[in-house]
C-alpha cells in the first residue's frame, strides 16, 4: 500500500477549541443550543455592516492573491510599509508557511510549553525536531525567559516560537524579556504569535523589533473581529522574509469575502474598543463568581484564563450536556484545567447558573 512520508505518517491532529459537530450529534445537542466558552474570539460578533456588505462580493472571480487592498489598509492602520506584510487564511496557515519556508529535516525548533499545538504540527510536517521548554506552573505559569535564553545559546535552534499572550495560560511576556530572547537568537527565526494582542491589558508594541531582521509577528483578525468562519490573519516581518513567504504561499489563499470583511473591519476601531471593554467586564464577573463557587481562576492578561477543576474531561462533559462548551486543556498537557473565554455578560451569568446546577465542586474533585 502506498504510504505517505514518514513525518506525515507520525502526525497526530492538533486538538482545538470550538464545536465538535460529531460529538454534539452523538449527545443529541443542537448547535443552536450551545454557548461556546471554548474559543477566544470576540463574542459580540463582527462589526456592524459586514454581513450585509458581503452579499455584494464577487465570488465568480478568483480573489487577489496579494490581498492588495486589505494589505494597503493594514499598512495604513499599522503605519508600516506594505512590503512588511503578508495576509493569510488565518494565522495558522502562516505558521505552516513559515515552517515550509525555513525549517527542514533535523532542524531544531524551540517551543515553550504549554502552548498552541499547531507550532509543533507545522514542525513535524517538515520533519523538524522540536525542543519543548516547560514554563513555570502555578500560580502564574510564567515563561522562564532566562531558561529560554540559555537553551537558545546552548542548542542554537533554527526557530523559536513565542505565543504572547500565551495560549492557554493567558500570560503576557514583557517587552524587555522578548528583546533579551531576540538578542540571544540572532541566528534563529523568532516567531512572535500575537493572536490575542487586541484583548491584552497594557499591551506593548512589537513592530519596531521587526528591524532586527529575524522576527516574524503573527496577528489574527479572526479573533479580533469574529471572522472565524472566513479565516483571516497576517504577518509582519522584514521584506526579505515576506519575499520568502510569498514563494511558498498558495495562490488565492485568502478568499474574496474575507478580504472585503477585513477592509471593513479595520475601520471599526470604536467597535473593537467597545467590545474589549465589555469582555473585561464579563471576565471580571466570571472570576468573582467562580471564586465564590470555590474555584480558583488563574491570573491572565488577556481574554481567556485557566481554571483548575480536577478532571477537566469529566467537568467539560457535564457542562456540555447542559449546552455549555469549555476548553478541556488535556491536549495542552494540563488535564486538571479548563480554559474559559468570556462571552456576553448574560451568557456568563448563564454559565454560573449551570455550574451551580450541575454541582461544580463534585465534578472538580
Amino acid at each position: 500500500m502506498l504510504q505517505p512520508r514518514p513525518a506525515v505518517n507520525k502526525l497526530t491532529p492538533c486538538v482545538h477549541g470550538g464545536t465538535d459537530y460529531a460529538e454534539l450529534k452523538k449527545l443529541g445537542v443542537s448547535l443552536e443550543a450551545i454557548l461556546d466558552f471554548s474559543v477566544s474570539c470576540n463574542p459580540f460578533g463582527s462589526p456592524p455592516g459586514i454581513r450585509e456588505a458581503l452579499t455584494d462580493t464577487l465570488i465568480e472571480r478568483y480573489p487577489d492573491s496579494e490581498a492588495s487592498e486589505l494589505k494597503q489598509a493594514l499598512a495604513v492602520k499599522l503605519n508600516i510599509a506594505p512590503g512588511n506584510l503578508i495576509v493569510g487564511n488565518g494565522s495558522t496557515e502562516l505558521i505552516r508557511m513559515l515552517a515550509i519556508a525555513y525549517f527542514g529535516p533535523d532542524d531544531l525548533v524551540l517551543i515553550p510549553q504549554p502552548t498552541y499545538g499547531e507550532y509543533e504540527i507545522a514542525c513535524h510536517l517538515v520533519a523538524a525536531q522540536v525542543m519543548k521548554q516547560p514554563v513555570l506552573k502555578e500560580p502564574n505559569f510564567q515563561l522562564n525567559a532566562p531558561q529560554t535564553i540559555n537553551l537558545i545559546q546552548k542548542h542554537r535552534p533554527k526557530g523559536v516560537f513565542l505565543c504572547n499572550p500565551n495560549n492557554p495560560t493567558g500570560q503576557y511576556t514583557s517587552k524587555e524579556q522578548v528583546e533579551q530572547i531576540m538578542s540571544s537568537s540572532q541566528d534563529s527565526l523568532a516567531i512572535l504569535d500575537e493572536a490575542y494582542i487586541a484583548f491584552t491589558e497594557n499591551a506593548w508594541s512589537s513592530q519596531d523589533m521587526v528591524n532586527h531582521g529575524n522576527l516574524v509577528i503573527l496577528r489574527s483578525m479572526t479573533k479580533d473581529y469574529a471572522l472565524a468562519g472566513l479565516r483571516l490573519g497576517y504577518a509582519i516581518a522584514a521584506e526579505s522574509i515576506i519575499s520568502v513567504l510569498k514563494r511558498v504561499r498558495p495562490p488565492w489563499n485568502v478568499n474574496a469575502p474575507a478580504q472585503k470583511a477585513g477592509i471593513l473591519a479595520l475601520n471599526a476601531d470604536s467597535y473593537l474598543k467597545e467590545c474589549s471593554s465589555k469582555i473585561r467586564e464579563a471576565k471580571d464577573f466570571l472570576i468573582i463568581e467562580l471564586e465564590r463557587l470555590g474555584l480558583s481562576p488563574l491570573p491572565s492578561q488577556t481574554n481567556f484564563f485557566l481554571v483548575r477543576v480536577g478532571n477537566a474531561t469529566a467537568f467539560g462533559q457535564a457542562l456540555l450536556k447542559k449546552g455549555i462548551l469549555v476548553r478541556d486543556c488535556t491536549s495542552f498537557g494540563l488535564p486538571q484545567y479548563i480554559r474559559l473565554s468570556p462571552r456576553t455578560l448574560p451568557e456568563c451569568q448563564k454559565l454560573i447558573e449551570v455550574l451551580k446546577e450541575v454541582g461544580v465542586l463534585s465534578h472538580a474533585s
